[in-house]
């Protein structure tokens, strides 16, 4: 039985991509759940209330959880999706990155760091985030990197301080996200890149109330036109997108997208 599955499998290559897929994300079941759309003052009282959600102690070592395995199964020189839309778009980049800075907002434990050393960059890798329990887990992981706690709407780093910035999949969770995409902006001396952003089309931007890894928080959808206007009213200009996922019918729908901008010149 067990020759006859892997026979079906290796003739259906997208069937086996799918399959280890879902294999790796079993421990994270429930790490997105519980979806609650909010709507006018609801979204604003809820976005106040849960601001500190993602400070939680237990969060580090539940997302950790899922990152070891993801982190395996690309040593191993197999695909994961978001890690290789983040080495695509640093590869694509007009300039070698090979020793150039690089700053990640919303680090998490710093995993990203050892993406892009498994992909060979050679960039100087640091990390921030506002979350004190993730900044202990990513020092401990990685003691030879620099990692800060710090908040994304009011950055300490010195105007252009970084050749690369990465806004790494945090502004959904910040209720004043277009100070956090001004900050990315200001501290970002050639490129930034938004890393695994929500969109929705035909429609406006959409606030959820969600469960993540068991603690509850909101999730901000983006309002796709406007969210690329707020992008070159910081003076960056989207030189290029990498889908995700996307779901879309008649024009109304929603994705997930990484875009990578370069810094305008005054």
């Amino acid at each position: 039985m067990i020759a006859g599955l892997r026979a079906l499998l290796n003739r259906f290559p997208g069937l086996k991509r799918l399959l280890r897929y879902l294999l790796q994300a079993l421990p994270a079941a429930g790490v997105s759940s519980h979806y609650v759309r909010l709507e006018g003052e609801q979204a604003t009282a809820e976005s106040s209330r849960l601001r500190a959600a993602w400070q939680a102690q237990e969060l580090p070592a539940r997302q950790r959880e899922l990152v070891e395995r993801q982190l395996a199964t690309y040593r191993h020189g197999e695909s994961v999706d978001v890690f290789d839309i983040m080495v695509r778009a640093l590869r694509d980049l007009p300039s070698d990155v090979r020793g150039l800075s690089l700053l990640e907002i919303g680090c998490s434990s710093g995993f990203y760091s050892e993406v892009l050393d498994i992909a060979g960059f050679g960039v100087g890798y640091a990390g921030c985030d506002y979350a004190e329990p993730f900044i202990a887990l990513a020092r401990q992981k990685y003691p030879a990197l620099r990692f800060d706690v710090a908040d994304a709407t009011a950055l300490r780093y010195a105007d252009e301080a970084f050749d690369i910035v990465i806004s790494g999949c945090c502004l959904l969770h910040i209720p004043e996200y277009r100070a956090g995409v001004a900050e990315t902006a200001r501290v970002a001396r050639q490129y930034a890149i938004f890393h695994r952003t929500p969109v929705v089309l035909g429609q406006p931007t959409v606030y959820y109330r969600k469960q993540a890894y068991g603690v509850e928080t909101v999730e901000i959808h983006f309002n796709e036109p406007q969210f690329l206007s707020l992008l070159a009213d910081c003076g960056l200009e989207v030189i290029a997108t990498y889908t995700l996922d996307e779901s879309v019918s008649h024009r109304v729908g929603a994705a997930n997208r990484t875009y990578v901008c370069k810094k305008s010149t005054p």
